[in-house]
């Protein structure tokens, strides 16, 4: 996918979210994690808009059976090696349907998985059932590419590194595909910036042993 081994040679740790079920998904994660970045299942699930055949195969929708969500998530679990992590593609509306966020992040404790809410629906489930169920959860703050253009990929740079030096976390998400390129780039320039602030860790860093933050 465009902008993959640019995105894969950055010069700081990656927690790299990769799709299940397409033809790159194995060498992707290989890829991944033979540069040192660990590897989270980047899971399809059903936005509030948009088609559904924009999710890619497998997704979870809401007008699955338990049976055949559980069967998905086992074989997306299964389909990519050294995943430690699972992450929402899309999915504003199955973040907020707590019949599915209950399974979901039950697999996810099943196989010793964090769960990364991508946080694109702000009234998410994920935290309060995480929470419920002793899943280590962890929140998006930020998408470098939610725009696909230089100047706000640029402009989402400048606001983490103004937003890091008054948060002692922050979590941000960039793409490869489509911005993949130009996010890489600008991810790449911005370290020098971002280092005089922040270090650079991997999620599982912040979800299995969470910093200390003095107050």
């Amino acid at each position: 996918m465009k902008g993959t081994d640019k995105m894969l040679s950055l010069p700081i740790p990656l927690t790299v979210a990769v799709m299940p079920f397409l033809p790159s998904t194995k060498q992707d994660a290989i890829a991944a994690h033979k540069k040192g970045h660990e590897v989270i299942i980047h899971m399809p699930m059903e936005p509030i808009r948009g088609k559904k055949e924009w999710l890619g195969p497998k997704a979870i929708t809401t007008d699955l059976s338990d049976e055949e969500i559980n069967n998905r998530l086992e074989q997306a679990i299964q389909e990519i090696p050294h995943a430690i992590g699972m992450n929402n593609h899309m999915g504003s509306k199955v973040t907020a349907d707590e019949r599915i966020v209950r399974l979901i992040l039950s697999a996810c404790k099943k196989h010793g998985l964090f769960y990364l809410d991508s946080k694109t629906n702000p009234n998410s489930v994920v935290p309060k059932i995480g929470k419920e169920l002793g899943v280590p959860i962890i929140e998006n703050q930020l998408f470098f590419d939610d725009v696909y253009t230089v100047s706000h990929i640029s402009k989402q740079a400048q606001l983490l590194i103004k937003k890091i030096q008054d948060k002692p976390i922050m979590v941000a998400i960039g793409h490869v595909g489509a911005p993949g390129e130009i996010t890489s780039r600008i991810i790449e320039t911005s370290i020098p910036k971002i280092r005089e602030h922040a270090d650079f860790i991997f999620l599982s860093d912040l979800a299995l042993s969470p910093p200390s933050v003095s107050k």
